[in-house]
């Protein structure tokens, strides 16, 4: 069945945003352990909620981690625009989509007013036909949640009809829980291998396969 409804993940799929992230989680956890953080490390933050993955990775109580996600938030929401890259072809591939007659949204996981923020700075918020991303009291975070909300605002009926484009397994593993396809990217922050394993229906290498993919 032809896919109608396409849905972007945003953190590694159309924005490049680790700078960001990194440096914003680096700096939230330096205000609550003194100590520094070598980037590269803080990696594995990108896809998953934070609150939670906070709690698991750096073992915190629930107040710190959300002490930690309030000086992350604090942080990121001054200086992201600024350490945030468009991937390349994205405006155009976009552009495309929708002329063909594709209903476009974005499913994050990332903090909706972040999700806003760095769309309307990009100027491709207007693309989308709903934009949907994580509550800020937590109580939708989980990629599948979040899926939910955007399906049932865009009034999807039929599942089979829609796809997630997403970079992690957390976007695999979100599409399969709401029934949906996930078409992987490898240029993102997951691995090809945990692409594979969590499920996805084939891996592309750039927005340009992305909408090659749809053409097919």
């Amino acid at each position: 069945m032809k896919k109608h409804f396409i849905l972007f993940d945003l953190d590694g799929t159309l924005l490049n945003t680790e700078e960001g992230i990194t440096k914003s989680i680096r700096h939230a956890w330096q205000h609550i352990s003194g100590e520094v953080v070598d980037l590269k490390k803080l990696r594995i933050f990108i896809g998953p909620p934070l609150r939670s993955k906070f709690v698991e990775v750096f073992g915190l109580p629930q107040e710190q981690a959300e002490e930690m996600l309030r000086v992350y938030r604090e942080r990121y929401m001054v200086r992201s625009k600024f350490e945030t890259k468009l991937y390349p072809d994205v405006r155009e591939v976009l552009t495309d989509l929708k002329k063909k007659g594709y209903i476009l949204a974005v499913a994050s996981s990332k903090n909706l007013t972040a999700c806003m923020e760095l769309l309307c700075h990009f100027d491709i918020d207007g693309f989308f036909d709903y934009i949907g991303g994580a509550t800020d009291d937590g109580k939708i975070s989980k990629k599948a949640d979040v899926l939910k909300m955007t399906l049932e605002r865009l009034g999807v009926e039929d599942v089979n009809r829609c796809i997630l484009v997403g970079d992690t397994q957390y976007d695999a593993w979100g599409a399969r829980e709401v029934g949906m396809d996930c078409l992987g990217v490898s240029y993102g922050f997951g691995t090809r291998e945990e692409l594979e394993k969590a499920g996805v229906v084939d891996i592309v290498n750039s927005m340009r396969e992305v909408e090659a993919y749809f053409e097919d």
